[in-house]
Order: C-alpha cells, then structure tokens, then sequence
C-alpha cells in the first residue's frame, strides 16, 4: 500500500491496527523482531527493512532484514557494525530520513552484494531513555514511475507509532524467555534435589549391600548371596530413577513437537524403564497456548512420578482428550496402594498435590484428586483452551 498523500487513511489505519496486533501475538524474541520488520515495511510500502539489536562491543547481536533474499542475505557477508547513520541512530537516538543515502556524508558504503539503496528511514527503538534497537527502511515504492519519490513526514510519524509498540513487544518478549528461564532454573533445581533424595539414597544402600557381602562371602555364602540378590535389585532401582530423570531433564521442546507428541515420547520411555505397564491414549486435542501446554506437561510428569515411585501400580494409564471448542483434559490413573482422602494434606505434600494445583490454576485450570485405599488414584487436569 501506499501512504503518501493520495493514500485511503482508513487502509493506513487497519494496516497499521493489523501490524500492531501481529507484534503483540508474539512471544518469542526473534519472532517479534521478525513482525516488526515485515510490518513497517508493509505498512510504509518500502523494498527493504531491517532491525538491528546492539550488543556491547560496537557490532550487532541481533540483525534482522525483510526483502533481501537468503541468498543475498549470505551474500552480503558480516553483520554490519554500528558505524555511520546506524551509530547516528543509536547514540543519538534521533530520526533519521534521507534523500538518498549514498550522499551523507556519514555513508561508508557497503558490500558488493548488497542491495542498491537510496531513500532512506531510520529510527531508534527506545524503552524508556534506552536505545534498544534502530529499524530503518530504504527504497520507498512510488505509486507512479515518473513521479517523484521519498519517505515523508507522514511515513516519519507512522514509523514513530510502529518504534513505539515495537520496543513494548520487545520488552514483554524478553521478559517471556526470562521467566521461561527462571522456570527452567526451578524445574532443574527441583530434579537436583529430588536425586539427592531418590538416587543418592540408593548408590549409598547399594554400596553398604555390597560391603556386607563381602564380609560375608568367606563365612556365610549362602547369605552373601542374598546380599548380592539386593544388590542387584538397587542397581536396577537406581538405574529407573536415573532414567526418569533423564526425561524430565531433557524433555522433547514443545514448541517443535507439541504436547501430544511429548507425551508419547516421554511415556514410552518410562514404559520401557519400568516394570509396572505406561499407557497413553489421546484424541481430538488441538494446539493450545504455551503455558497451558508447559503446566499440562508438567503435571503429568509429576502424576507419573507418583505413580510409578510410590504406588506400587501394576499399570498406569494417561490419556489427554479434547475438552469443549478449544480446551483439553488430561487423565493419569493407576491401580495402585491409593491414600486416604482424609490424609489429603499429608499426601499433598508428599506427592507434590500443592505443586499441580498451582501449576493448574496459573494457567486457568482445575486440578481434581480421586483416591482410596487399595482402590489406585486418579489425577485430572482441565484447562479451557485459548
């Protein structure tokens, strides 16, 4: 589209609404980077935009360009420095629009393969008084080939509003895959703990086992032989606990394979880890938002390892079915020992209850607990979708 003078300001307004939107629908800071971009070239009907990230060291940590193909793109080499109009963006943190870029004087050429520009728009993306990004644009696209061409003042302003909402989608990105790695941080501080607790409890029994059966091997075999039996059996245990961890450490990304898909993967690798029987069925369920995939993720980890570590379960079924128009239930049950209800509070604690609920409800969701005795436990999760 065109936003020059003769433009429609109701398309300039709906585009400029589109763009804004699809900034703030993304999470992930490359991916916001990326809308930025293609948006403000879009909008402003320019052949080429790019954003750049500085880092500390006079270069770029992150340069992102729309209208330059990946083959001129590895063309063109090095990613630029701050050096010329960027560095007079950055530093200044001051608009800069261009005749033609070529003859300013702070223009110090670029590569063979890059591109030939000469209009040009820049400008600084600020969060608050720091500078956190310059995006500019070159070549604007005239309506006529004769008539004469150039960024405005108009396209100055529309720039301005899109730099604006740019260093807002960017902040909150950043601030997603920040608490994406605390989140992580804690997920693998709990393991480390829980290891401490399973693992290295069953290394120390397994070596005091072994001492005792050497002592008894020259006068009492046969019991020797018990001791070795047991041995056996805590190596087997602690090879189980070591495995699940594993899975947990390092579990499929989400983002690639989705949850569906996680969950196969991880339940059939328990299956094989361990005696009792891991089932998983699903149906009907679509993609849902991050963290109600991520929570749901979790909780099953935390039900199986329940299941599997303290039930003394012969079988455990997880199922993940699709729940109204956009929502999902999952399902974990066993056939295991079961609790009392009226020990809830005891077995919350013990069993991480309080940690799923959490979970559960930071995401919009209901956790429900049904147990008894000698009747196995059943754990459901639903969330209502996005």
């Amino acid at each position: 589209m065109n936003t020059g003078p003769g433009s429609d300001p109701g398309a300039v307004l709906a585009s400029v609404s589109s763009a804004l939107l699809d900034m703030n629908r993304q999470l992930e800071v490359r991916d916001v980077l990326q809308t930025i971009v293609r948006s403000a070239r879009e909008v402003l009907d320019a052949e080429y935009a790019a954003l750049g990230v500085p880092d500390d060291h006079g270069g770029f940590a992150q340069f992102v360009v729309d209208g330059v193909s990946e083959e001129q793109w590895k063309a063109i080499g090095p990613l630029p420095r701050q050096h010329g109009i960027l560095a007079a963006m950055l530093q200044d943190a001051t608009p800069q629009r261009l005749a033609d870029v070529r003859e300013d004087p702070r223009f110090e050429g670029w590569p063979a393969a890059h591109p030939d520009m000469s209009d040009f728009l820049g400008l600084p993306v600020a969060d608050g008084d720091e500078v956190i990004a310059a995006l500019f644009l070159a070549n604007k696209r005239c309506p006529k080939p004769e008539g004469g061409c150039g960024f405005t003042e108009r396209d100055e302003e529309l720039l301005r509003i899109l730099a604006q909402h740019a260093a807002i989608a960017l902040t909150n990105a950043r601030l997603y895959e920040r608490s994406r790695e605390l989140t992580i941080a804690g997920e693998r501080a709990r393991l480390a703990h829980e290891l401490h607790d399973a693992v290295s409890q069953k290394l120390f029994s397994l070596r005091l086992t072994a001492q005792a059966a050497t002592a008894l091997v020259d006068r009492d075999p046969a019991r020797a032989k018990q001791e070795l039996h047991q041995v056996a059996a805590l190596a087997a245990e602690a090879a189980d606990e070591l495995r699940a961890a594993v899975v947990e450490l390092r579990p499929a990304a989400l983002d690639e394979d989705g949850l569906v898909a996680t969950l196969r993967t991880q339940i059939q690798v328990l299956d094989r880890a361990h005696t009792a029987r891991v089932g998983f069925t699903s149906h009907g369920v679509r993609a849902l938002p991050a963290a109600q995939e991520e929570a749901l993720l979790r909780v099953a980890q935390e039900a199986l390892h329940n299941a599997l570590r303290h039930s003394g379960a012969a079988h455990v079924d997880v199922s993940l079915v699709r729940r109204g128009p956009s929502g999902a239930l999952l399902r974990v049950a066993d056939d295991g020992g079961g609790f009392e209800p009226a020990t809830i509070r005891r077995a919350g604690r013990h069993l991480g209850l309080v940690s799923m609920r959490d979970r559960a409800s930071g995401v919009g969701g209901k956790l429900t607990v049904e147990s008894a005795p000698g009747k196995g436990t059943v754990i459901e999760m639903e969330v209502p979708g996005g």
